[in-house]
């Protein structure tokens, strides 16, 4: 559906790609977190923070009739780098179970603070849907 971008002789990337190549109907996300759609938080674990996220951009996708496999680039905002690298095996799990095996263009970045205090991870997407 989309074009991964990666030159033959650079590693496997594991778990993202280093670039998407796509054409159609864009969709962009805000700052997604991990609390409910009545804006609650639920849990303090990181994990099941990651999971409702992803969950939560899934949802906004749909809006926009895309779907996770639409999914050409995430970027994430994490304020603990060690609880992200602590939570991987967890964290991939949770991506399997709700995007799939589908790893667009991914960046991560680790903040001092969100503006949700409880809020651990917030994760923005960019969608393509073909024309």
């Amino acid at each position: 559906m989309h074009e991964v971008l990666h030159p033959r002789n650079w590693k496997a990337t594991p778990g993202y790609s280093n670039g998407i190549a796509a054409t159609g109907r864009m969709v962009f996300t805000g700052g997604m977190i991990g609390w409910n759609d009545q804006q609650e938080f639920e849990t303090d674990d990181f994990v099941e923070q990651v999971r409702v996220t992803l969950k939560s951009i899934v949802a906004v996708l749909a809006e926009a009739g895309a779907r996770p496999e639409h999914l050409v680039r995430l970027t994430w905002y994490v304020t603990d780098k060690r609880e992200y690298l602590g939570a991987l095996k967890g964290i991939g799990q949770a991506y399997k179970d709700i995007i799939g095996r589908h790893y667009p263009a991914m960046a991560l970045v680790q903040v001092v603070a969100l503006v949700e205090d409880r809020a651990k991870v917030e994760i923005e997407a960019t969608a393509v849907i073909p024309a």
